[in-house]
């Protein structure tokens, strides 16, 4: 489920983001401060642009999903999510089939896009697999250790969700259930 986060959840929420293999890829690979993390958290908080949510699996926390630069006019919105480094199994589809509930049922998005590093190609491959297109590569578009990396931008519409959501749901519980 997706909830909340509780404000004694930020330093676990920061150890996961520092974690090297989350780290690694994102736009933003420093280390980051509690206090530069905390002062993000507050800020993140008065803007209703953005909403962020704790994922939760049987009762332990395992990740985080965010939204961000909600559009309400266009009706549109980027999103992103990280797992602990020790999640379990299924974790990223669990999480990718909640956010994508949430974006069109709560949020009633007619559009979900987001952005990957290129050589995360596990990312973009599970995003493919729930339904996400490729709608354009950015080509060296991002630095990473003095070398340009492209950036993958992939989107998915409310009917291709509505049509997608069913076989995504059986496969997840056919992999609980496994």
């Amino acid at each position: 489920m997706l909830r909340a986060i509780a404000d004694d959840e930020l330093e676990l929420m920061l150890a996961w983001r520092n974690a090297p293999t989350v780290r690694a890829n994102m736009y933003t690979r420093h280390e980051i401060t509690l206090a530069e993390h905390s002062a993000w958290w507050r800020a993140t908080q008065q803007r209703p642009d953005r909403r962020y949510f704790m994922y939760e699996y049987q009762g332990r926390a395992c990740g985080v999903v965010g939204f961000t630069d909600i559009d309400a006019a266009s009706l549109n919105a980027s999103w992103a999510f990280y797992a602990a480094p020790d999640a379990p199994k299924g974790t990223g589809s669990r999480m990718e089939l909640l956010a994508l509930d949430y974006a069109f049922d709560e949020l009633k998005l007619h559009k979900l896009h987001c952005e990957v590093l290129a050589f995360n190609e596990a990312v973009i491959s599970l995003h493919q697999k729930f339904g996400f297109q490729v709608e354009g590569i950015l080509r060296d578009q991002h630095k990473v250790d003095d070398k340009f990396v492209d950036v993958y931008r992939l989107g998915m519409l409310d009917a291709e969700w509505t049509i997608q959501r069913g076989p995504m749901f059986v496969k997840l519980i056919r992999f609980v259930q496994a």
